[in-house]
Formats: structure tokens, C-alpha cells, sequence
């Protein structure tokens, strides 16, 4: 084992942390001791079964078909979770799966296409997941601001309608703010990083003995990389959500009230 390697030995170590954040929980009486505890464990049962797979599929004398195959998978499974964190919002399910998919596509295809990184199994499967875990939250924040913002100002969208202006054009400006929401975060993420925080796989990557510059390329490369891909994403859902929430005659549609 080298210097940078963390055993089950160390593992047990770092348990000490989440036994402080479930003391902190008892002594604040923040009723949270059992949440911590579940989010701990659960958190370790994914990391080694997906480990355990992982281990299969990165194997250099695997066909990097599997990779691909894991990724499609990764898209579904982005998909169903977004409609799931905002259930309150018609028709999410495709629309992000689209998205999702659109995004993979550009962002992985310029990653791999133009030999930013090899084309392998163990570059595949983490970047991939990457892209698709920082885009899903911006995903949600984005549907849920749309249907919040037309939900909010469905009087004035209704005037705008009547006036005779298309959906387009009536839903454009709420359109624009909940674009502009959702963006806001990875934006402001990318302009602190390096000065506020490390980014994990960096820090990884320096933990594990690499060259600091070398690990600040590789970081780089992948925080463009989440950059277009959360930015891919929210458009393509506020745009195809947007056209889904106004009917053929130009009508809004009835919506819940976002709660939150």
C-alpha cells in the first residue's frame, strides 16, 4: 500500500467524523442521528458495489463497449431521478432524458473525439458520471424555477397571451430568469474554485502522489467539461419544458405551485 492509499483500517478511522456530526445532531437535538447514520451507510454500500463493478468494466482487457453501456445506463438513471426530486413538474421524465442524453453527447464527444482524453474504460465511466451528477441538480433548479415562475406570474402570462403574443414569446422573459437561476451556481463554482475550494479530483489526484499542475490540467479540463454540460442541460430543459407547459393554442397550462 503506498503512502496515499486509505485502507478498511483508515476507512473505520474516518468514521470518527460521522460519529461527531451524529454527536453534534444529539447535542443540538436536530433529530438527525438516524438520517446521518442511513446516509453513512448507504453511502458506503453504492461507493463498494459500484466499486465492485467498476473493477470489471475499467479492466483494460475489457471491451470499452461496457463502458458505453454503463454510461447509457447512468443517463436512465439521471432521467428517472429528476423527475423524481420534482415530481410537482409535468412531463419532466423525457424532457430530461433528452437533456441529459444531448449533453452526454456534445460534451463527451468533444472530450473524446477531439483526444482530450483517451477513449478507455477508465476514463469513460468517471467522466461520464461527472458530467451527469453536476448537471442533474442544476436540472431540477431549472424545472422547478420555470413552472415556479409561470406559476407565480400566470396573470401576466395570460395578459401577454391575450394580448396575442405566441407562448414564445409571452413565456420568454421567465424563461430567461430561471435559466439565469439555474446557471447561476456553476458559474459562481467555477469562478471561486482554486480559491475558495479544491475541487475533488484534483485533490485526488494530488492525494495519489501526481504533480500538482499536472492534476490543475486534468481539473481544468474536466470543470469545462461541467460547465457545457450543466449549461447544455438547463437550456434544453427550460426550452423543452417551457413548449410543454403551453398547449397547441397557446394556452398555459394548469400548474402546481412550487413549494420552496
Amino acid at each position: 500500500m503506498s503512502e496515499g492509499d486509505v485502507g478498511w483500517l483508515e476507512l473505520a478511522a474516518s468514521l470518527l467524523l460521522v460519529a461527531t456530526a451524529v454527536g453534534l445532531s444529539v447535542w443540538r437535538r436536530l433529530g438527525l442521528e438516524a438520517t446521518i447514520a442511513w446516509a453513512s451507510t448507504r453511502a458506503a454500500v453504492q461507493l463498494l458495489l459500484v466499486g465492485s463493478a467498476l473493477t470489471l468494466v475499467v479492466d483494460p482487457d475489457q471491451p470499452v463497449a461496457w463502458s458505453w453501456l454503463w454510461v447509457v445506463l447512468m443517463v436512465g438513471f439521471a432521467a428517472v431521478t429528476i423527475q423524481r426530486r420534482a415530481p410537482e413538474v409535468p412531463g419532466l421524465l423525457p424532457v430530461g432524458f433528452v437533456a441529459i442524453s444531448a449533453a452526454a453527447t456534445v460534451s463527451l464527444g468533444v472530450v473524446f473525439l477531439l483526444g482530450i482524453f483517451p477513449v478507455e474504460g477508465r476514463t469513460v465511466v468517471p467522466v461520464a458520471g461527472m458530467m451527469i451528477g453536476n448537471s442533474m441538480k442544476d436540472a431540477v433548479v431549472a424545472a422547478r424555477r420555470i413552472v415556479g415562475e409561470l406559476s407565480d406570474k400566470r396573470d401576466e402570462v395570460e395578459a401577454r397571451l391575450a394580448l396575442g403574443q405566441p407562448w414564445q414569446v409571452a413565456s420568454r422573459s421567465y424563461l430567461r430568469s430561471a435559466l439565469r437561476t439555474a446557471l447561476t451556481s456553476q458559474i459562481e463554482t467555477t469562478k471561486s474554485v482554486g480559491l475558495v475550494f479544491l475541487p475533488g479530483a484534483m485533490t485526488g489526484l494530488i492525494l495519489a502522489g501526481v504533480d500538482p499542475v499536472d492534476a490543475v490540467l486534468v481539473q481544468l479540463a474536466l470543470m469545462y467539461l461541467i460547465l457545457g454540460s450543466v449549461a447544455t442541460v438547463v437550456v434544453v430543459v427550460g426550452v423543452g419544458l417551457t413548449r410543454q407547459l403551453f398547449t397547441a393554442d397557446h394556452r398555459l397550462v394548469r400548474l402546481e405551485r412550487v413549494a420552496g
